[in-house]
């Protein structure tokens, strides 16, 4: 079940009071498990994917029949609203009786909660399925470059990639400088959605990194003197691009979903999506022909670690922890990694998990629209930290997006 967020805040409000004398982390993992029995978690988290809702919604019905615990799916655009919410309720003084038990998040909405204290940290460590997490591995110890330090736990990976009908154009780019030409060659059959969209974001990251030469001078803590010598050429390449755009740049699309749309259409002939099972899913919906390919760039494309975060006055942080320890399972990691369900790649470290999880990884079929995981890997780039991705939105919007 879906509720909107006024709704949410109307039940919290009218909610008892949940214990809150002890450190919930601290206890046994039984009493946490007894605890959560008959609580609800309301998961806030992007909701415009119908496969990954349903799969959701398959996790709830695994935790109700196991758990007694309820999830109720709240479906936002952007984790930046959930943000605010939580900052609304904060700075209202309501410290413990908050509408937000879960939020799928990273990248700069992790780190705005995890400085303004929204966050609720050290409880990532008392999940039994946490030995299967490879803490250190950096890309999932830190989040766009900020610690996670046990207040968050990852959830699965994504590399962005691009896709194009292979029926229909006899060749794809092969770098970004190919991309870009590309694009001049083949004015209106291309277009990003308008930053701050998450993936149209990353697009023009992929301008940044281009344009600076390669990720080296633009990793670790934001420089302003460096981002000043890069962005004026970034912004030259975007502007001249315009003309080439769909609709010949006069106007952006609002977000993802609406470039998807866009390509189903025959609108624009290439698309792009962080997460690359996203193509496989939409050629077995019937959005995408099956001839849809997805490739990477052989100078790189970025990947990260994306995560859930409970909310520091969540009232119900028992039973979101058993949920977000359902969801490190080897058996759901396993499940959302199946192209028919999801396709996602794990975010734990299968090497770790119990033998029949293993060949399980090991007997997934790949979807033909899909390129694989270790190809788009040979060329990943790092994602970088937050105040960087902020200077960019910004940027992009002062220089192009007006």
């Amino acid at each position: 079940m879906i509720r909107t967020l006024a709704l949410i805040a109307a039940a919290a409000a009218a909610a008892p009071s949940a214990p809150r004398a002890q450190d919930i982390a601290a206890q046994p993992w039984d009493s946490i498990v007894a605890q959560a029995r008959g609580q609800t978690v309301n998961w806030f988290m992007w909701g415009g994917s119908d496969q990954i809702n349903a799969y959701v919604d398959s996790v709830g019905d695994s935790v109700l029949a196991d758990y007694g615990i309820t999830l109720n799916r709240v479906a936002v655009t952007d984790a930046a609203e959930v943000v605010n919410l939580v900052l609304a309720e904060k700075e209202a003084g309501n410290t413990d009786e908050g509408s937000v038990d879960m939020i799928w998040i990273n990248g700069e909405n992790f780190r705005a909660m995890k400085q303004a204290g929204l966050a609720w940290c050290g409880w990532v460590e008392a999940l039994p399925n946490n030995r299967l997490i490879d803490w250190n591995d950096p890309s999932i110890a830190n989040d766009f470059g900020v610690p996670v330090e046990g207040c968050e736990a990852p959830w699965n990976r994504v590399q962005f990639a691009f896709a194009y009908d292979s029926a229909v154009w006899p060749d794809r780019p092969r770098d970004m400088a190919g991309l870009l030409q590309w694009i001049r060659d083949h004015p209106g059959q291309f277009t990003y959605p308008a930053p701050p969209d998450f993936n149209g974001s990353a697009f023009v990251r992929h301008v940044f990194i281009h344009a600076a030469g390669g990720p080296e001078t633009l990793l670790g803590p934001f420089d302003q003197a460096r981002f000043d010598a890069v962005a004026p050429r970034a912004w030259a390449i975007l502007n001249e691009l315009e003309p080439s755009l769909w609709r010949k740049g006069a106007t952006y699309p609002t977000s993802i979903t609406q470039l998807q749309q866009l390509f189903a259409n025959r609108e624009v002939g290439i698309v792009f999506d962080y997460d690359p099972a996203q193509f496989g899913l939409a050629v077995e919906a019937g959005t995408y022909p099956d001839t849809v390919r997805s490739f990477a760039l052989e100078d790189g494309t970025i990947g990260n670690t994306n995560y859930v975060l409970i909310p520091f006055n969540s009232p119900r942080k028992a039973a979101a922890m058993v949920l977000a320890n359902e969801l490190i399972s080897g058996e759901q990691q396993l499940l959302k990694a199946d192209p028919a369900v999801w396709g996602a790649s794990p975010a734990i470290d299968v090497a770790r998990a119990d033998p029949v999880v293993r060949d399980g990884f090991a007997a997934l079929p790949r979807h033909p629209s899909v390129i694989p995981a270790t190809e788009l890997a040979k060329a990943a780039l790092p994602e970088l930290q937050a105040d960087w991705l902020t200077a960019i939105e910004a940027g992009w919007k002062a220089n192009v997006g007006r």
